[in-house]
């Protein structure tokens, strides 16, 4: 998680990992660092591309889900971010 307000995809990382095993949506907006409405855009458009999924939480509040689509997708970030920083060491070596 990171520990301010990242760029886009840094945010999309957070709520996808944070969503892996099923969040409601305070925890999540909590966890990804986000205030409500600025969570509302991004949610809407990970559920549009269908990389969360809205399901209904056993206490009756709104909870998302990652998709496979949205594991697929945190999979390719994190190996970008690797061979960034694999990138960034042969730089600075």
């Amino acid at each position: 998680m990171v520990s301010r307000r990242g760029s886009h995809l840094e945010i999309v990382a957070d709520i996808l990992t944070e969503a892996l095993n099923g969040v409601n949506k305070t925890r999540l907006v909590y966890r990804a660092n986000l205030n409500f409405l600025r969570s509302h855009t991004y949610l809407s458009q990970l559920l549009d591309k269908g990389l969360l999924v809205e399901e209904n939480t056993s206490d009756g509040r709104v909870g998302y889900r990652t998709t496979d689509a949205g594991k697929r997708l945190l999979n390719i970030m994190r190996g970008a971010r690797s061979l960034m920083e694999e990138a960034e060491q042969l730089i600075s070596a």
